[in-house]
């Protein structure tokens, strides 16, 4: 059954992977950079700081490098652990896929990219959706994109992604809950 659940990750890697074109490989590219979220990151801490002060918003700000953190040394414990190769390193894939990636990491199983960018989101989310009740929407769509890119790219299988999303989602969710209890415990005002 595993062996099948894989034959079908490939394939629809694959599809998803060959639908790409010269044309929009910048784009993907620029979307999977980590500092190209820094303007975002920046205008979110700025409606942090507007809703939290300056206590709530270190609260938050220690509760997002936790949990970026997690997520990433959790992702490289589940790469190497597992140790399935990325597609970009199996060599019966690379003249049936597109490469458009800059480098290519031994192992893929989760994609810490796709983890990362959804715990974000979903903290994030879930942290301001009292102020900005679409902005946790805006925030999913700009993380599956992240996710997308990954395939795009063809570093990563669609099961890579998708697994990352859902732990992500889970950590975000979870850090949430987190600083919810700090706000609380050190009293920060909510304006």
């Amino acid at each position: 059954m595993l062996e099948e659940l894989l034959k079908y990750d490939t394939e629809f890697f694959l599809f998803l992977n060959n639908l790409g074109n010269t044309s929009w490989d910048g784009f993907w590219r620029f979307v999977t950079e980590k500092w190209s979220s820094i303007p975002l990151y920046a205008f979110l801490l700025y409606l942090v700081f507007r809703h939290y002060g300056l206590k709530g918003t270190l609260v938050i700000i220690v509760c997002v490098a936790l949990m970026i953190t997690a997520t990433d040394q959790i992702a490289s414990l589940f790469k190497y652990g597992i140790k399935r190769p990325r597609p970009c390193k199996v060599e019966e894939l690379q003249p049936l896929m597109r490469y458009v990636a800059d480098g290519c990491g031994r192992f893929g199983y989760f994609s810490a990219h796709a983890a990362s960018s959804m715990a974000a989101a979903v903290f994030l989310g879930l942290s301001l959706q009292k102020w900005y009740k679409y902005l946790p929407f805006i925030l999913l769509v700009w993380a599956v994109a992240t996710g997308y890119s990954r395939i795009y790219l063809g570093v990563h299988y669609p099961l890579d992604v998708v697994s990352g999303m859902a732990f992500g989602g889970l950590t975000g969710w979870l850090f949430y809950l987190l600083q919810k209890w700090g706000q609380k415990k050190f009293k920060t005002q909510q304006t």
